[in-house]
């Protein structure tokens, strides 16, 4: 009977708002007194009572979910309790919320690169990658502008107002001035910031410690990929844009020694003191010091549409590489954008001729109004076909009353027996405990591992299609805080990537990938370790 009477109320409330959003959009067009549509405190009032009606469709789902659980329970089947890391796939597959992308061709960016520009640039200039022009990245711009939102604020509850509920972000154009200083190609590479960790789960000795030390590297892999704790949007990648750099990880494996994985697992020794490490397995790579082995990534934007991202990091002495795949949607969910990154990645161990297949969560921007923050909701699902161990780790967003921000947990177990190995729980971003089948703990705060910067060439030295060259102008011009340079920047990049799109169309010319080669539903480096005979055996 409630239940009926709060869906009556609700409809009554979608009446008025129907009613307000008309009456806003009916004024006359022309500013000045009394009032137009665009009025900063009409849109205000336009933004709120969308969200508002956005957040009491979510509350009255979740009510009825409710009185569905009590009456299976006073029947006597199974009892529903309030479980907070399943809210937003619930409020996802009822109320039509999404996922929000690190930096897909959704648009948080609200430079969203017309996705239609997102392939137009057909470069032929061929890339040759000479390491020995790498050197320590000194790119260390913090994305902590408020200001500049906070003034354009007008234009952002303009652009608000003219959204729906669900709607697909993937054409909608955003501001340039909540742009990140760098494209999406390169916040992947970020994902390696940690390369020692990265390294040293091949060192684990049963295959059980190597899917822990996997999941430890998987958790401590996303907090770098924020450049501060405003949510930002990094440049949509171009069709043909690429990223490379590497990383020297010194071979003592100092780091290693505190690892978690290393001390707490009841089943693994840890990595063996530096002086008994043992010998690399092949010889230095070309140009890297001889105390270190190098781990190399590579970026491509393979697609348009759908607006796919494939990237490549392998670390040869190791004999270990990683391929992933991902392409992003997104949507508008009144104060938030959800992102959904759609692909996997696979972890190839060839020393133990392992692989681990893994997905990615979904990223939300919260409070796009005021001062936007991102947060990371779902499950994800790593698995080891050969050795049968799994790992589920699961992004809990935060839920409407109480509870904490940005929390995650992970069970590691074998499926053979059942049995569960490890149990993870904390923040992403903050402090993770990893706790052992024989009871012991580790504590791993991520925000005090050390960051291995990037290595990557200079400017100049990169090819046209290379992310920071690419990108160089809007780039400048925001560090400037000239909104107007960078967004005509942008526009001229756009603009000259629909017309390459359009010739491609009337030639019937395919896009060629250079990197990257289709391989069924997902994408694969075209000289990946694995098929390298030489590091096979």
């Amino acid at each position: 009977m409630r239940d009926m009477e709060a869906s009556e109320m609700m409809v009554q409330a979608q009446g008025q708002h129907r009613d307000l959003i008309q009456g806003i959009e009916g004024l006359p067009p022309a500013p000045g007194p009394p009032l137009s549509p665009l009025d900063q405190e009409l849109l205000m009032l336009k933004a709120t009572s969308m969200a508002t009606m956005n957040c009491l469709n979510d509350c009255l789902h979740i009510l009825q979910l409710q009185q569905v659980a009590r009456q299976a329970s006073s029947l006597g089947g199974p009892t529903i309790e309030w479980l907070e890391p399943q809210l937003p796939e619930l409020l996802n597959n009822g109320g039509g919320l999404a996922g929000f992308p690190p930096g897909g061709q959704v648009d948080l960016e609200g430079s969203r690169l017309d996705l239609t520009s997102t392939e137009s640039c057909s470069f032929s200039g061929q890339e040759d990658i000479d390491e020995e022009e790498e050197a320590e990245d000194s790119f260390s711009d913090k994305e902590e502008d408020l200001g500049v939102v906070e003034e354009e604020r007008s234009v952002i509850l303009h652009l608000l107002s003219q959204l729906k509920l669900g709607m697909d972000l993937t054409r909608v154009v955003l501001p340039t001035f909540i742009l990140e200083k760098r494209s999406l190609l390169e916040m992947y590479a970020d994902f390696m910031s940690h390369p020692d960790i990265f390294v040293a789960v091949t060192d684990g000795n049963s295959p059980e410690e190597r899917m822990v030390r996997f999941v430890e590297y998987y958790l401590t892999s996303f907090h770098e990929g924020r450049k501060g704790a405003i949510a930002k949007k990094p440049y949509n990648p171009i069709i043909g844009e690429t990223f490379h750099c590497s990383w020297r990880v010194p071979r003592t494996r100092e780091a290693q020694q505190d690892s978690p994985t290393a001390q707490g697992c009841p089943t693994a020794q840890g990595c063996p003191p530096a002086q008994d490490c043992p010998p690399a397995r092949e010889s230095p790579t070309q140009g890297c010091p001889p105390d270190c082995y190098q781990v190399r990534f590579t970026a491509e934007q393979v697609s348009h549409h759908p607006p796919v991202s494939g990237f490549y990091a392998e670390c040869q002495e190791r004999r270990m590489c990683v391929n992933t795949h991902v392409w992003t949607k997104s949507k508008f969910m009144g104060m938030s954008i959800g992102v959904t990154m759609i692909g996997e990645g696979c972890l190839h161990l060839l020393e133990h001729d392992e692989e681990y297949v893994f997905t990615l969560p979904c990223a939300y921007a919260r409070s796009i109004l005021t001062v936007p923050w991102v947060e990371l909701g779902g499950k994800v699902n790593v698995t080891c076909p050969k050795t049968g161990y799994s790992a589920i780790i699961t992004f809990q967003t935060k839920p409407f009353y109480g509870g904490k921000l940005h929390k995650v947990t992970a069970e590691v177990k074998h499926n053979t027996t059942n049995a569960v190995v490890c149990r993870v729980q904390g923040e992403w971003n903050g402090v993770l405990e990893f706790s052992y089948g024989n009871g012991d703990t580790r504590v791993v705060d991520v925000t005090r591992l050390p960051v291995t910067k990037k290595r990557v060439r200079p400017t100049n030295k990169q090819g046209p299609n290379e992310s920071r060259r690419l990108w160089q102008h809007v780039t400048e011009a925001l560090r400037q805080k000239d909104i107007d340079k960078a967004t005509e920047h942008k526009r001229l990049l756009e603009e000259r990537q629909r017309t390459e799109e359009r010739h491609r169309g009337e030639t019937e010319t395919a896009w060629r990938t250079r990197y990257f080669d289709s391989e069924g539903e997902g994408w694969v480096y075209h000289k990946p370790l694995w098929k390298n005979t030489a590091l096979k055996s």
